[in-house]
């Protein structure tokens, strides 16, 4: 196991900014981190990156625990290495810019110089090597900094929103650089962004952080909403236009009010419209798209509210259903969780 995670928190002020009691980073996958802003993301990956200090709890990295010492924080950087959203690079050329890390570690000029241009000709810009380093587009330097990183042969990589400042054409460069690392030279890459197409294409698994807990699946199904008291026994979550749902009892901590709640993609059910007999929390909508996701169908309804579902494919084609239509979605209490 790469990273393994228990109890750890994360606190600023009086403000928790991350709580994660568990979480397990296999060896050589693609992770990616989503989530809104202030999620806690950035201060994940600084934390994995050595470069932040948790408040409480422990961390494991390839299954040997870490001690927050200096020299022990000095050796963890040589082997993972962080790229940020805005990179920025040194006042000369591009070849210098590589060339610094390297020589600092005691590298032959020979070494160095074979390690560069192989590492430029991986991000598509050995033509570059001459060239003033501040100077470049904003996707170009993204790329630099790629390839800084890389030239050190770093075990893990980290990127923080690598594509989110750089135009549509770079972005595709660096998500297949990113691939190409992964599968070609077995680095572990672990990246944040807002974008979940992108966190689809790219990773092997997605974590998914809200308030700075990992919740269990998809992004989309968080809702804002008030919670009322409808009998001694029964609660509802309303959202906005009259779409209301039955939320579970023991989840209601203190008096109803305003809050958030996750509904679990992979357990709500889609049903027919004209099926008769459907129990409570059922909605109807219309399939405004259908995409596959790791094995899976993902399923967006337009309710009044979008909610995303995932059934196997197997279930998809039984239903025979395709964009367009309209079906019945029932929202089982189980299903939902006030966050």
């Amino acid at each position: 196991m790469l990273y393994e995670i228990s109890q750890l928190t994360k606190v600023y002020g009086r403000s928790t900014v991350l709580n994660i009691p568990s979480l397990e980073i296999e060896q050589g996958r693609i992770y990616a981190l989503i989530g809104p802003n202030g999620a806690g993301k950035t201060t994940l990956l600084n934390i994995l990156g050595f470069l932040d200090i948790p408040t409480g709890g422990s961390l494991r990295f390839q299954s040997k625990p870490v001690r927050y010492t200096a020299s022990e924080l000095q050796n963890l950087r040589k082997v993972v290495v962080m790229v940020d959203q805005h990179p920025i690079l040194f006042t000369t050329t591009v070849y210098k810019n590589l060339d610094f890390g390297l020589k600092i570690r005691g590298m032959s000029q020979r070494d160095r110089g074979r390690i560069i241009d192989e590492t430029l000709e991986l991000v598509g810009m050995r033509s570059f090597a001459g060239a003033r380093a501040h100077l470049l587009s904003g996707g170009e330097t993204q790329r630099i900094a790629l390839a800084r990183a890389l030239a050190l042969s770093p075990e893990v990589f980290l990127c923080d929103e690598p594509t989110s400042s750089v135009d549509v054409e770079h972005q595709q460069i660096i998500l297949n650089t990113l691939r190409q690392i992964n599968e070609e030279k077995r680095i572990n890459v672990i990246f944040t962004t807002h974008d979940r197409s992108q966190a689809s294409l790219l990773a092997h698994r997605i974590l998914v952080l809200d308030r700075g807990s990992l919740i269990p699946a998809a992004y989309e199904n968080i809702f804002s909403g008030v919670i009322e008291k409808v009998d001694a026994s029964r609660y509802r979550f309303v959202i906005r236009n009259g779409f209301a749902l039955d939320v579970p009892e023991d989840q209601i901590k203190g008096n109803p009010g305003r809050t958030r709640i996750f509904i679990d993609p992979a357990k709500i059910e889609i049903v027919g419209v004209e099926e008769n007999d459907r129990p409570e929390n059922t909605v109807s909508g219309k399939i405004v798209s259908v995409t596959t996701e790791n094995g899976k169908i993902r399923l967006v309804v337009d309710t009044g509210v979008s909610i995303t579902i995932f059934i196997s494919a197997h279930d998809y084609r039984a239903k025979k259903i395709m964009a367009g239509d309209t079906a019945g979605l029932i929202v089982s209490p189980e299903s939902v969780h006030i966050m």
